[in-house]
């Protein structure tokens, strides 16, 4: 059986209410959710938050709520725990109904960017390669490579965040954005993981421990999780260019 699991609460403080804002005529949380429920492959979704609004979404598009308790819905909770919590729930489901949980496909209720394709791509990369921990969509975003990244220092001026030496000679590195090679973030559209990954939660590598340690990409184009509202016009480009038609 494989189960996708989405997360997300009720409180915001970048974007508040970004979970259940419009975009082309349908709440944000919507787009992973049909994603999920389109893709052949998954056989049951569950949804973990501590919104009356998502958790009406998430039934009417045929999704199991689980309750997420008040100690995970706080700004400092991590979405790590939500995802081993619901988790908990589903394998004592699975166990009580004799199935047998096969794989996890993690969604975030503010990543709207993923499309059943894609689903199912990363479903049949776990199925071909056993020792390949997870399958996650990446988006390339070579103006963010840490050779441009910058920290404010106590006395208020711009310094690097990584030490130069870290790419190589200082001498050798310029601003070009493409001259340390393409630089790939996890875009959050979805993280498909084995189960023990969420079992060994301490042996996954940061930032997201739930990937496990060896990682493949499903590449995306523009893909995002929303964090601020100047991000929206990025999700409705990418839903428009992937022929999400307007409700």
């Amino acid at each position: 059986m494989i189960a996708a699991i989405l997360i997300g609460r009720e409180g915001s403080t970048g974007f508040p209410g970004k979970n259940v804002f419009p975009v082309l005529g349908r709440p944000l949380v919507s787009y992973p959710l049909l994603a999920a429920q389109k893709a052949p492959s998954i056989d049951r979704i569950y949804v973990s938050t501590d919104s009356e609004a998502i958790k009406t979404i998430a039934r009417d598009l045929g999704a199991v709520v689980i309750e997420r308790p008040d100690y995970l819905c706080t700004k400092e909770a991590l979405g790590e725990d939500a995802y081993v919590h619901a988790y908990g729930l589903i394998k004592a489901d699975c166990a009580e109904k004799g199935e047998e949980l096969e794989l996890l496909v993690l969604l975030m209720a503010n990543a709207p960017t993923i499309s059943v394709e894609q689903l199912e791509e990363g479903i049949r990369v776990l199925r071909a390669q056993p020792e390949t921990d997870s399958a996650v969509t990446v988006s390339c975003y070579n103006m963010w490579s840490p050779l441009r990244a910058r920290k404010v220092d106590s006395t208020g001026h711009l310094k690097p965040f990584v030490p130069f030496e870290t790419f190589g000679d200082p001498k050798t590195l310029n601003c070009d954005r493409d001259s340390q090679g393409d630089v790939w973030f996890a875009d959050m559209g979805m993280s498909i993981v084995r189960p023990q990954n969420l079992d060994c939660l301490e042996d996954g590598i940061l930032p997201q421990k739930w990937m496990g340690q060896t990682i493949w990409p499903i590449k995306n184009y523009g893909g995002l999780d929303v964090d601020y509202d100047y991000q929206m016009p990025q999700a409705e480009f990418w839903l428009k260019k992937n022929g999400v038609l307007p409700a």
